[in-house]
């Protein structure tokens, strides 16, 4: 059997799919990128399980590395060539282009072995010594001890700022610093990992460019993750790169570790050669899963926003509920503000307060039988967990109680079940609190 493959075939788009308009990018996903007749007519991507691909000259070989290695650049009608799988792979680039047509403002993806991959290849690519990152919080556990107990090992010094704080007062915090010309960096997360905390892009991207000047632009990136790209574009907005946990929506079904950073193609020429160097992409088989998972992305994502809007309104409603965190309603008119001007939809993410505490809230994810207790989310099975002693366990006490994450909060992911079924799971659950 005879595989061929040749990355300028990543580029035709629509020859067996004709009309006036683009496919959607949930029909694109069946077939963008290959053609059957490149692997013995196989009608899925096969999985390329291979360390290296043969060259069939050393000229070619020559040509491969000198583009790899940034000795020249591509030729017009010139195609790169495939060298070794942590340099490249069919099911890798494959993988890169489809995500690519649900990130709307890419050019560009990168894949990772996992989402922390992901971001601090990304940071490390355009921090150095001596530079100040400036970061929303809360962020999710495993960026912030990354942002903080190893970034300032590289001299990089970090600020925070809060949700509620305007621009203005944003721009005072890096002041205050003393460092403002040393701002190299703005990252945020929004929604915020575990409360649905908003964190307003259109603002960021202004104190970014508050603080660029002709010589330095301050970069900004956006972990999408809670969103995914079905619900919020941040792209779109102005920010430079995005981020996920890939092992959340974009696979979906708890089967993969990945991560992904979408941007410019410049930009991600940038942080796809320091992957190259750390050796942190995707394998075939993980990126062929992801390939299969982006083929019900559409259709999983859609349902489970639809079910979770059942849901909030279920706990909403219950007794032994204190406060839901979901936004199908809101007690904050500028939070309110910034989901109707950056957010398409609610999303499958609810985090509600138990009444209790701790002990209640243990009680509770006992009891579940239906709904998984574990970390994680975006799967087709709803999951559950204590964020403040599971996810969040090594965030700052004082950063804990400043954004609301208790010992009462439990973070509930969304997934595929029948609505009536998981109301049925939460009943039961709740009343062994």
């Amino acid at each position: 059997m005879q595989f061929y493959y040749c990355a300028k075939y990543i580029f035709i788009k629509h020859n067996s799919i004709m009309s006036n308009q683009p496919p959607h990018p949930e029909s694109h996903m069946m077939t963008h990128g290959y053609n059957p007749d490149w692997s013995e007519g196989s009608l899925k991507v096969p999985i390329f399980q291979t360390s290296t691909f043969a060259f069939k000259t050393a000229e070619d070989g020559k040509r491969f590395f000198e583009l790899q290695t940034g000795k020249r650049k591509l030729e017009e009608g010139e195609t790169p060539g495939l060298i070794y799988s942590r340099m490249n792979n069919p099911n890798l680039e494959i993988l890169e282009r489809r995500l690519v047509l649900y990130e709307k403002g890419a050019e560009a993806a990168c894949v990772f072995e996992s989402g922390m991959a992901a971001i601090s290849t990304m940071l490390l690519e355009f921090l150095k010594p001596g530079d100040l990152l400036l970061h929303s919080n809360p962020l999710y556990g495993g960026s912030d001890g990354f942002i903080y107990q190893v970034l300032p090992r590289f001299g990089i010094e970090i600020l925070g700022f809060k949700p509620t704080d305007t621009k203005e007062e944003i721009i005072e915090r890096v002041n205050a610093t003393g460092k403002a010309d040393r701002l190299t960096f703005m990252y945020i997360e929004t929604p915020a990992n575990p409360n649905n905390i908003l964190i307003d892009i259109a603002l960021c991207v202004e104190v970014a460019q508050h603080f660029s000047s002709p010589t330095k632009k301050v970069i900004t990136a956006c972990d999408n993750t809670f969103m995914g790209p079905i619900w919020q574009s941040p792209l779109e907005m102005g920010v430079d790169f995005t981020v996920y946990s890939a092992t959340k929506y974009l696979g979906g079904h708890s089967d993969i570790i990945a991560g992904v950073c979408m941007g410019s193609a410049a930009g991600i020429q940038r942080v796809r050669k320091l992957r190259s160097h750390f050796g942190g992409m995707s394998g075939p088989h993980t990126a062929w899963l992801m390939l299969r998972s982006l083929e019900t992305l559409q259709l999983r994502m859609d349902r489970q926003c639809q079910t979770a809007q059942v849901i909030a309104q279920y706990l909403r409603k219950h007794e032994k509920v204190e406060s839901v965190y979901y936004f199908d309603q809101f007690a904050d008119t500028r939070q309110e503000a910034i989901y109707k001007n950056q957010c398409k939809a609610p999303g499958a993410m609810i985090s509600f307060d138990i009444k209790g505490g701790e002990a209640a809230c243990f009680a509770f994810l006992n009891k579940l039988k239906l709904i998984k207790l574990a970390v994680s989310l975006g799967s087709t099975e709803s999951l559950a967990q204590h964020p403040y002693t599971m996810t969040h366990a090594n965030v700052d006490e004082a950063v804990k109680r400043e954004y609301n994450i208790t010992d009462k909060l439990i973070r509930f992911s969304v997934g595929v079940e029948h609505p009536d079924d998981l109301i049925e799971d939460l009943e039961r659950a709740l009343k062994a609190v």
